[in-house]
């Protein structure tokens, strides 16, 4: 049975003192009995905060990128060494807004992936598809071709995707990210379920096993009908995340 991991990008938002109430409003209505996990994935310059506060409840706290570097004269950049240090746990890799925005190629997401797990971290593995790539019926292509780069790095794809059950898909159709616009649970469901039957041809024990989410304008208003979708196994929440309230309730929908 797989758990449901229900994780929030707070993405570039927040100041000290609302990440401070932000994680005490999530902190004071946790669940030790929840049977899902919860995750949130604060700017870099909160984390250490971040992770102090989370001490001592079922909050576990990741990155939203790393360097595929180990160290150097890299300005700018976080190496998976560092967020191990702090005590993060996981880290998005592959964002679609680390695409798009910032042209960071699926091979370089790969390295990435597997920097993370080098160093001990879980890499949420952000894939989807655009809107002109929807509507013209490559949706399957491009995610394909997202986790491809994954699973050929390691050269074998029975190796590539023991690696890859190591760590979290999470599908996240670009057209759905901060638009309002929400995959329904029938759409959602037949792409996770399409990743799903793709890595079973590789190994169909892995991929009963892989964790997939869904990330895309889920809110408390859509969450139970998505998470009721035989293959979601949770959400990448985005601007609800940033409610603690909403966030909640969100966790209280996965139970």
């Amino acid at each position: 049975m797989r758990k449901t991991l229900i994780a929030g990008n707070w993405k570039m938002h927040g100041s000290l003192e609302s990440v401070e109430a932000l994680v005490n409003g999530i902190k004071s209505q946790l669940d030790d009995n929840w049977q899902s996990d919860v995750l949130v994935c604060p700017p870099y310059i909160y984390l250490d905060r971040t992770i102090q506060m989370a001490q001592g409840s079922k909050l576990a706290v990741g990155g939203q990128n790393l360097s595929e570097q180990e160290q150097g004269a890299f300005t700018g950049e976080v190496s998976g060494d560092m967020l191990s240090d702090l005590g993060a746990t996981y880290v998005l890799v592959g964002h679609s807004e680390r695409r798009s925005l910032y042209g960071e190629s699926s091979q370089l997401v790969a390295d990435k992936y597997a920097k993370a797990l080098e160093k001990g971290l879980k890499p949420v593995l952000c894939v989807g598809e655009t809107l002109e790539e929807r509507e013209n019926g490559s949706t399957m292509k491009v995610v394909k071709s997202q986790i491809d780069a994954v699973l050929d790095f390691y050269q074998d794809k029975e190796q590539g995707l023991e690696h890859l059950g190591q760590g979290v898909i999470a599908y996240e159709p670009v057209w759905a990210i901060g638009t309002g616009v929400t995959a329904t649970p029938e759409q959602a469901q037949e792409v996770h379920a399409a990743i799903r039957d793709y890595l079973a041809e590789i190994n169909q024990d892995v991929a009963d096993k892989v964790q997939i989410l869904y990330g895309g304008s889920m809110k408390s208003a859509n969450a139970e009908q998505l998470l009721a979708q035989k293959d979601i196994d949770g959400g990448l929440i985005g601007g609800a995340s940033l409610k603690a309230d909403e966030f909640i309730a969100i966790c209280k929908i996965a139970g």
